[in-house]
């Protein structure tokens, strides 16, 4: 367990997978994230990369080999990822491709994730570095679980998610068991902007958005106002996401999504899939800002 804090917030990292799992005022101790129940949900916020949930058939296509990649990835699992830089206000984890990842994933590659405190927001950074001779083909992603409800004697439903515009957006469903992306869509907003929280929600999976306009998420209290923004300029996929049963939600800003039940499993035809050259490097980056008024 690594930890970081400032004359506000407090953060932990957990050596596997680098995985954000504490988010804290340093003043009262509130907890701002769940806390990975495993009778529920036993994760904090696992980081995804080289893809976003499940591949038909478990498996990926390149170049006429066949590759069975986990669900999500493997970084949220890895041992292998290490501290890489440490300073007065950030930690930095890299993970280098090595011989067995390549048995799992074709492409020889950095990975780096920098978490850095800066008064009451934390910014999570990416960066890939392709190191291999021929183009490189990736996702990657947050899922971030925050505590809900986060004070004493509310309820779920105190709760809703307050979106930074308007929307029309509708969610993309999820065939169950799979995990694979339906063609079938169902309505969620009607030209609004708040999305009431409440365990039914998430019945039949996550809300999967293609479209929004959005590049900020609140989670709001009806009684305590405000609790944080989760800020993603870049990504173009959203997922909500909880156990119907779990005191929680995920707002997971995606560079990539699952496939489809019609997908060709071929890396290169795959939806929302990033390509990077070789010899370059991308970065992305996401943060998540806690109201002031809770942290003093």
């Amino acid at each position: 367990m690594y930890t970081l804090k400032n004359d506000k917030l407090k953060i932990a990292i957990k050596k596997i997978g680098a995985e954000l799992c504490e988010i804290s005022s340093v003043k009262h101790n509130t907890q701002f994230m769940w806390d990975a129940n495993p009778d529920v949900w036993g994760s904090f916020a696992p980081n995804l990369f080289p893809v976003i949930g499940a591949l038909k058939n478990g498996s990926l296509t390149f170049e006429g080999e066949t590759y069975n990649t986990p669900r999500h990835g493997f970084i949220r699992h890895s041992k292998d990822i290490t501290l890489y830089n440490k300073t007065d206000n950030s930690l930095t984890f890299k993970l280098k491709s090595n011989a067995e990842l390549l048995k799992i994933y074709p492409f020889k590659f950095e990975f780096l994730i920098t978490f850095k405190l800066t008064d009451n927001t934390l910014n999570v950074s990416h960066t890939v570095k392709n190191t291999d001779t021929k183009t490189m083909y990736f996702s990657l992603g947050g899922h971030p679980a925050f505590k809900c409800p986060v004070f004493e004697n509310e309820a779920y439903d105190d709760y809703f998610l307050e979106f930074e515009h308007k929307e029309n957006s509708s969610r993309y469903l999820i065939e169950l068991g799979s995990g694979l992306i339906l063609n079938e869509t169902e309505p969620v907003f009607n030209n609004d902007n708040i999305l009431p929280l409440k365990h039914e929600l998430f019945d039949v999976d996550a809300l999967v958005f293609k479209d929004l306009k959005s590049r900020k998420i609140s989670i709001n209290s009806k009684n305590h106002g405000k609790i944080l923004t989760v800020s993603y300029p870049k990504f173009n996929y959203m997922g909500i996401w909880a156990k119907p049963n779990g005191d929680y939600v995920c707002i997971e800003p995606w560079l990539g999504i699952a496939d489809s039940v019609n997908a060709s499993g071929n890396l290169k035809e795959k939806e929302g899939i990033l390509s990077l050259d070789a010899g370059n490097a991308f970065e992305a980056s996401y943060s998540i800002e806690i109201e002031d008024n809770h942290l003093v």
